[in-house]
């Protein structure tokens, strides 16, 4: 920061695994920074994925791929943080480290609706409700490997019962998953890739053969 400069005073934070970045990773990230008038959108890779039963791709790529997809939006920041943590990385811990970074500033934690229907089941979930504000995106019901690109059906949110901020935009039924299994099925060209990913994320996953056996 220059100095001189105000104090960012609306913080996003908006943590995945980003394996890999798609459209509606893309997609919502521009969605908090505009209806949310963020100062800054922190973007954390995560490190060591405690609630996920597959082996994340390398950290190195999943944070190039990163830059690749965002590092063209303004007020955007790839945080490694939670890469460098040793051992399980929680949500909880980067906000209190937000919060000390940022005195004074209002934070909020960018999510997808399929996060916040298991939210509860989040380490120090209600750690988290105090640090932030919830800022979530719904989501179609399918966005698994089979879902049509097309068609989308908004996930019921209704009952969730927790305070959040609704983030208007455009439905997207794609996944990290999903596109892990497309690419795994015949070879996709670049251009094929770049329905589901961004131009230079499709040249990226190309050019260092990724995702060929998915999981």
């Amino acid at each position: 920061m220059k100095p001189g400069a105000a104090s960012p005073q609306r913080v996003g934070m908006f943590g995945g695994a980003f394996d890999p970045p798609h459209w509606a990773h893309r997609a919502l990230a521009e969605t908090a920074l505009q209806q949310l008038g963020l100062d800054v959108l922190h973007i954390l890779p995560t490190g060591y994925a405690w609630h996920k039963t597959r082996v994340l791709s390398p950290a190195v790529d999943r944070v190039a791929m990163c830059h690749l997809a965002f590092d063209d939006l303004a007020r955007v920041k790839i945080d490694e943080r939670e890469i460098q943590r040793q051992g399980p990385s929680y949500t909880a811990d980067t906000l209190h480290e937000l919060r000390r970074e940022y005195p004074g500033a209002q934070l909020f934690l960018i999510l997808g609706a399929d996060q916040l229907l298991s939210f509860r089941t989040w380490v120090r979930w209600q750690e988290v409700l105090d640090l932030a504000t919830l800022a979530v995106a719904n989501r179609a019901t399918n966005i698994g490997a089979d879902a049509p690109l097309d068609h989308a059906v908004e996930t019921d949110l209704s009952q969730v019962g927790l305070p959040f901020d609704r983030l208007d935009m455009p439905l997207k039924n794609i996944s990290a998953t999903a596109v892990r299994a497309r690419l795994g099925q015949a070879a996709q060209s670049t251009s094929t890739l770049e329905v589901l990913v961004p131009e230079a994320v499709a040249s990226y996953i190309s050019t260092h053969h990724l995702y060929q056996n998915p999981t």
